[in-house]
């Protein structure tokens, strides 16, 4: 089949592996004018790290495999440690997979089969689904028609949009905004202390989280669901640096320099996406844009690869037959959905407690449980 993915992150290039190993023709069609490698380092999870190995990719992301969560320590405004990050809470198993962000993309991208057509710079436009097939039309101009249209292009979907209206009838806001940001200056090759420290006051974090010789800063701040324009960066950094706004103390005026000068920084909320179904006739969504569990869930990445194959293996089991395929792909992925997004249940409260009295019950709690 010819088989259009929208959108370049984990699900989407995990969608185009799964299908072009099949031997469909797929076309990958990012926003974006490169490969998405920026955001935090991501896990790959329980029955997804089997998925995973059938890829073909499970050796390679073994070797890449990073260990963040067992050097966080929450700190105090001096920098003096306050309690350790809890390890154990962070994972399913010891079979998880901790990994950048960018070493997980770029795997998946150099094992896509030849034949896939990746189209950077573009997102489609207009989707008419006439039966046999569905015409698109792209925002740089250009039209193609494709037996499949899939939508793996995240949180904001276009695709959803175009298919099943507006995100507002879907998103359920946690409450929180979430910000990435680069730190050249604290990614040395030589620093020997590999500790990433995170300092809370109420309702904020401000991190620094260091791999191999990267580093980046991360945000988090409680708020209400917030009115701007989600690709405008100049939007989403004075939010970001509003809600830090009159704060000098630990690093959190080094880390706002950061956003500043920073021209891939990223921001958005954390929110999960709830559809009664992700599919409309040849259309259908997978990942973030189908059924977002948000970053607290930790589950994202690994359900977006295991979205990806059983989208791919019902289709192949299904000789096909989409219609089949997409209701049998749904019946398999709702339960590992359900379960990510009922395991959000304290609301953040772990790394971005509400109040100080909240603050200094953790740091007290956890440092029993280190005694």
């Amino acid at each position: 089949m010819n088989i259009l993915v929208s959108g370049g992150g984990i699900a989407g290039l995990a969608t185009a592996l799964e299908l072009g190993n099949r031997g469909h023709q797929v076309t990958l069609v990012e926003r974006a004018a490169h490969l998405r490698v920026t955001g935090a380092p991501i896990d790959v999870r329980g029955d997804a790290v089997e998925f995973a190995s059938r890829m073909g990719v499970l050796p390679k992301l073994r070797e890449q495999r990073i260990r963040m969560a067992e050097h966080g320590v929450f700190v105090h405004a001096d920098g003096s440690v306050a309690a350790r990050l809890p390890v154990e809470e962070m994972s399913d198993s010891g079979d998880d997979i901790e990994i950048a962000r960018e070493d997980l993309a770029r795997t998946l991208a150099d094992a896509l089969p030849e034949s896939t057509d990746i189209v950077f710079g573009d997102s489609v436009d207009v989707l008419t689904d006439d039966g046999a097939g569905v015409d698109v039309h792209f925002v740089s101009g250009r039209a193609e028609r494709f037996d499949l249209v899939l939508g793996a292009d995240g949180l904001h979907s276009v695709t959803r949009r175009l298919v099943f209206g507006p995100e507002r009838d879907y998103v359920r806001h946690l409450g929180l905004y979430v910000a990435l940001t680069d730190l050249p200056a604290e990614a040395r090759t030589d620093r020997a202390d590999r500790t990433s420290p995170l300092y809370n006051y109420p309702g904020h974090l401000a991190s620094i989280a260091r791999y191999r010789n990267k580093a980046f800063g991360v945000f988090l701040f409680r708020s209400g669901l917030l009115d701007y324009d989600h690709r405008d960066l100049d939007a989403q950094k004075k939010i970001l640096l509003d809600a830090f706004a009159g704060h000098t103390e630990w690093k959190i005026p080094q880390l706002l320099d950061a956003v500043r000068a920073d021209p891939e920084f990223y921001f958005d909320s954390v929110s999960q996406i709830h559809m009664p179904t992700w599919y409309r006739g040849r259309i259908a969504l997978v990942g973030d844009a189908a059924h977002c569990a948000a970053l607290l869930s930790g589950r994202g990445t690994s359900l977006a690869i295991s979205g990806a194959h059983f989208l791919a293996e019902e289709l192949e089991d299904a000789g096909g037959d989409h219609t089949v395929a997409f209701e049998r792909y749904e019946q398999r992925q709702r339960p590992y959905v359900e379960f990510a997004q009922n395991s959000v249940t304290d609301g953040g409260e772990l790394i971005v407690p509400s109040t100080q009295e909240a603050i200094d019950v953790r740091n007290a709690r956890l440092q029993a449980v280190a005694a």
